[in-house]
């Protein structure tokens, strides 16, 4: 018996990186025993074991790509099990072309999203990360199942201690339109991500940019869609009396407001907070404010519907009961 490595059994479509990199199991389905995919990964043989399990069918350095789906592989390894995994943190940033993420052959490490009742252990370039009681939905990015974004961030946060790099990549999240400002809150929430300062000074920039941001689209939807040039960013008051709160845009004439809901849920009082917003509208409302409340994803991914609705507030006025007279204030 010679100790020389066989020769690699020929495999259909072996230049697609899905025939190169193959689990032991598909390796046994074609034909491949443990002892022969073992003799071909000794020293100066033909293959590779790069991940517990998980097999390159060439030698030299392994590609962005076949380490990609080799982490897949791994964190799939069981019956039942594919499609649960999915690329997260970092890597997931890169393959959805941020420009703040490292590019992939930078990275020392693929996170890899798994259900929380899998019992799998990082290894060699794989670090596992553990989904909540209810997990993302993957998305397909070139192919690959990938966390939504909100969710990379929350898993690529913690092994950054630069808070510039923290900040760019949110903001890229949000101006890139990705995600909204509050989803990056909520994940950051249930990771406890804000506890740590410089993540709270992150936090805190991505939330004024949001806000600027849906300003913005709010000053494009009325210049767009021709619509009456409102007041801006006011405060509203009865004569001689108490302050009724502050409104994005307000038309006097028709007495119609938009407030845009750009609320984080960061911290605990998010409840109290929707509270005073609701009282405050109706409040409003009893004096005969028509208030259009829109969101920053309203207004970018269907603006010009945003637009038919405050369009059509503003005709209606006319077939409404007066509205009280209000003191219009500079905010």
């Amino acid at each position: 018996m010679t100790n020389t490595p066989l020769s690699p059994r020929p495999l259909s479509g072996s230049s697609d990186v899905r025939r190169r990199v193959l689990s032991a199991a598909q390796l046994r389905a074609q034909g491949v025993s443990a002892a022969e995919a073992g003799a071909h990964c000794r020293a100066g043989g033909p293959w590779q074991q790069v991940l517990p399990g998980v097999y390159l069918l060439r030698p030299g350095q392994p590609t962005s790509e076949e380490r990609l789906h080799a982490a897949l592989l791994y964190a799939e390894r069981r019956p039942g099990g594919e499609g649960e995994a999915m690329i997260t943190g970092l890597a997931a940033l890169a393959l959805y072309r941020f420009a703040a993420a490292p590019p992939l052959p930078a990275l020392d490490h693929i996170d890899v999203l798994v259900p929380r009742t899998r019992r799998l252990r990082s290894t060699g370039c794989v670090r596992i990360v553990r989904a909540s009681a209810d997990p993302p939905v993957a998305r397909e990015v070139t192919g690959l199942p990938v966390a939504p974004v909100a969710r990379a961030l929350a898993d690529a946060v913690p092994h950054l201690a630069d808070a510039h790099t923290v900040r760019r990549l949110l903001t890229e999240a949000v101006r890139k339109g990705y995600c909204e400002p509050s989803a990056v809150v909520r994940e950051f929430n249930r990771a406890r991500l804000l506890t740590r300062p410089h993540v709270v000074d992150a936090v805190d920039a991505l939330l004024a940019d949001g806000r600027a941001l849906a300003e913005e689209r709010l000053y494009e939807m009325v210049r767009v869609h021709q619509l009456p040039d409102p007041l801006w960013n006011v405060d509203l008051r009865l004569p001689g009396g108490p302050h009724l709160g502050g409104v994005d845009a307000y038309w006097p004439d028709q007495a119609v407001a938009v407030e845009l809901d750009t609320r984080s849920s960061r911290r605990d009082d998010d409840e109290s907070t929707w509270t005073a917003y609701t009282r405050k509208r109706e409040h409003l409302e009893r004096l005969g404010v028509t208030v259009v409340h829109l969101t920053p994803r309203k207004l970018r991914d269907a603006l010009e519907q945003q637009a038919v609705v405050v369009r059509t507030a503003l005709m209606a006025a006319g077939d409404r009961a007066p509205a009280a007279y209000l003191v219009v204030l500079p905010r």
